[in-house]
C-alpha cells in the first residue's frame, strides 16, 4: 500500500481476501476498510462510528462486518447499519480500479443520504429518552421519515449514554459532553421535538393515546399515528430498614452519577449488590482513586453469578481485591445504620457491622410499566418480534418482553434497547422481515478493572460451561451450555481479550451455527467458521 497524496491511497487488490476484508491504517490515524466479493470491492471509513474501533480487527460473516468492541454491524457492500450500538452507517468512499490496485480518494464519498419524505403527514410520539427512544427517533430520520417526531422525557437532559455512567463517567475518564447521544444539538439537527422534564401520566394502547401532565396542572391527551413507549426501568430499593435515609444512593441517571461522584470523595463506600452495575461502580470508583475504601456486599458466594462461572467470578474478585476492593459474600444487609445527618454503616443478618459513610444500592431494576393501561406479564409488556403491542403502538427497551431469536425475553441491556429502537423505526416505515428481533441476539459489555468483558447470547445457567484462556491474566473466553450433552450447542459466551472470537461467536449463534460442546472440546475454530460463511 502506498500513499500518493494526502487524500489518495493506493491498495493492491491481492491484499484483500475474497469474501473477506482488510483495514489499512493511515499516518493521520484514519483507517480505510476494504471488503471484497470476487471482483467487487467496497471501500469505507474503517473506524466504527460508535467508539472508533478498527473494523478490520472484527469479523466479516456473510454480508456483515462486525465491530470487535461492541458488535455494531454494517453491510459489507454499502456500509448500512445493521446492528447497534453504533447509530450511523459507515462512510463509503469512491475509488478508481487500476486493474491490480485501487486508488481511493477519501475526500470523495458516496452519498447514501435519504430524503425525509416518507409518511410526512404523520406524528410519532416516543415516551422515554433512553437508548430505545433515541434510536427510534434517530433511525426514523435516517430511513427517511418525514413526519413529526416528539420525544417526551422526564429527564432534564437530552438523550445520553447511560452505559458510561458506571464506567468512564464515574471513573473520571469521560465528561458529560461525551455522553450526549448524537451531540448536544442532536434533536435540533434532526427536527425532533424534545420535551424534557415532562411527565406522561397514562398510556392507552387501545386508543393509540397518551395523557401528558402540563405545568398548569391540566392534562393534555395526544393521539399520535405511532406511539412508542420506552419508559425504561427504575432501581429497586430493597425492604431494608434505613434504605430511605440520607447517604443511600442508586444509580440510574446522570444526576445520580454526579451525586455519587461528589459524595464519595474520601468516604468509606459500601456497595450492596454484585451484579454488573455494582461491580462496575466498584471498578470505576477504585480507578478514580478518590474514595477512602470500597466494600462490596453480596448475597451469593460469587459475583455476577447469572453471567459468569465460579472460576471467572473468582478471577474477577481477585482483580478487584488487587485494586483495594473488599468483598463480603454470602451476606445480606439487615439494616442501614445512621441518623438525620447520614449513614454510619450497615448491619448484616449475621449481626456483623460494617462502617460506611455512604451506601450505593446495586440491587437491580424493575420495568416502569405502571402508566401503561394493558394487562401485562409481571416481568414486562408482552410484544411481538417487531415490538408491537397494538397496531401502531410499540413497547421497547427495558419494559419489553419480546419474541426473539432466543425466545421471549426481557433484557435490561443498552445494546438490546438500541436494537429495539432500530426495529421499531424500521417497522414503522417498512414491513420487511429484517425489521424484527427474529435474527438478533442479546449482547452487552461491562468494564471491570480496565478490562472490557463482552457477553453474547442468553444462558439459563453458567453451570455447564467450557473455559479457555488464562484467568490469572484475566484473558479468557467461556462458552455456556444448557446441559452436559456433547451435541448441545452453546447458548451464550463471555470473554475478555478475545474480541474477534466473541464477534464470531455472536454471528454463529445468530445464524444457528453456535458450536456444540463436542466441537469446542475438539478445538473448533469459531473465527474460521464465521469467515467460511462469507464464502
Amino acid at each position: 500500500m502506498t500513499s500518493s497524496t494526502i487524500k489518495t491511497v493506493t491498495i493492491d487488490k491481492a491484499d484483500i481476501p475474497n469474501g473477506g476484508m482488510k483495514s489499512f491504517k493511515q499516518d493521520d490515524d484514519s483507517i480505510i476498510l476494504v471488503t471484497r466479493d470476487d471482483d467487487m470491492f467496497y471501500v469505507f471509513d474503517g473506524k466504527c462510528p460508535h467508539a472508533g474501533a478498527d473494523l478490520g480487527d472484527g469479523v466479516r460473516c456473510g454480508n456483515r462486518v462486525v465491530c470487535p468492541w461492541h458488535h455494531g454491524t454494517f453491510d459489507s457492500t454499502d456500509g448500512t447499519l445493521l446492528e447497534p450500538v453504533a447509530a450511523d452507517s459507515l462512510t463509503q468512499y469512491e475509488f478508481t480500479d487500476n486493474g491490480d490496485s485501487l486508488s481511493i480518494n477519501t475526500s470523495k464519498t458516496i452519498d447514501h443520504s435519504t430524503i425525509n419524505d416518507k409518511l410526512g403527514d404523520t406524528h410519532t410520539v416516543i415516551v422515554g429518552g433512553g437508548a430505545a427512544g433515541f434510536m427510534t427517533a434517530h433511525r426514523l430520520r435516517k430511513l427517511g421519515y418525514g413526519g413529526k417526531i416528539t420525544i417526551i422525557s422526564e429527564d432534564d437532559k437530552a438523550p445520553y449514554d447511560r452505559t458510561l455512567l458506571s464506567k468512564a463517567f464515574m471513573s473520571g475518564d469521560a465528561d458529560e459532553e461525551k455522553l450526549m447521544l448524537g451531540g448536544s444539538d442532536w434533536a435540533e439537527n434532526h427536527n425532533i421535538n424534545l420535551q424534557l422534564k415532562t411527565t406522561v401520566s397514562e398510556v392507552m394502547p387501545n386508543e393509540n393515546a397518551l395523557i401528558v401532565k402540563k405545568d398548569s396542572g391540566d392534562n393534555e391527551t395526544i393521539r399520535p399515528d405511532f406511539l412508542v413507549v420506552a419508559t425504561g426501568a427504575e432501581p429497586i430499593i430493597p425492604p431494608i430498614e434505613g434504605a430511605q435515609q440520607n447517604g443511600v444512593y442508586t444509580l440510574r441517571s446522570m444526576d445520580d452519577a454526579k451525586a455519587i461522584k461528589a459524595a464519595s470523595v474520601d468516604k468509606r463506600v459500601v456497595i450492596v449488590g454484585t451484579g454488573f452495575i455494582g461491580m462496575e461502580v466498584a471498578s470505576a470508583l477504585a480507578k478514580a482513586g478518590r474514595v477512602a475504601s470500597i466494600t462490596v456486599i453480596g448475597r451469593e458466594s460469587r459475583v455476577m453469578s447469572h453471567i459468569i462461572s465460579e472460576s471467572v467470578s473468582d478471577a474477577l474478585i481477585n482483580r478487584h481485591q488487587d485494586r483495594g476492593v473488599t468483598f463480603v459474600l454470602n451476606a445480606s444487609v439487615d439494616q442501614i445504620n445512621g441518623d438525620d445527618k447520614g449513614v454510619s454503616g450497615v448491619t448484616l443478618a449475621s449481626g456483623d457491622r460494617i462502617d460506611a459513610d455512604m451506601i450505593i444500592l446495586g440491587t437491580g431494576v424493575s420495568p416502569r410499566t405502571e402508566i401503561i393501561d394493558v394487562d401485562n406479564d409481571p416481568d414486562g409488556v408482552q410484544v411481538d418480534s417487531r415490538l408491537q403491542l397494538r397496531n401502531g403502538v410499540y413497547a421497547l427497551g427495558d419494559i419489553a418482553k419480546a419474541e426473539g431469536k432466543m425466545g421471549r425475553l426481557r433484557v435490561e441491556h443498552w445494546r438490546v434497547a438500541s436494537q429495539h429502537g432500530l426495529v421499531a423505526a424500521g417497522t414503522i416505515l417498512d414491513d420487511d422481515d429484517t425489521y424484527s428481533l427474529k435474527e438478533r441476539i442479546p449482547f452487552f459489555w461491562t468494564m471491570q478493572c480496565d478490562k472490557s468483558m463482552r457477553y453474547s447470547g442468553h444462558a439459563a445457567t453458567t453451570d455447564h460451561s467450557i473455559l479457555q484462556g488464562d484467568l490469572q491474566q484475566f484473558n479468557y473466553i467461556e462458552f455456556y451450555f444448557d446441559d452436559e450433552d456433547e451435541d448441545t450447542r452453546a447458548s451464550a459466551a463471555s470473554g475478555v481479550g478475545h474480541d474477534k472470537e466473541m464477534a464470531a461467536f455472536g454471528e454463529l449463534l445468530r445464524r444457528g451455527h453456535a458450536p456444540t460442546r463436542a466441537q469446542i472440546n475438539a478445538g473448533f475454530d469459531i473465527i474460521d467458521q464465521a469467515h467460511a460463511l462469507s464464502r
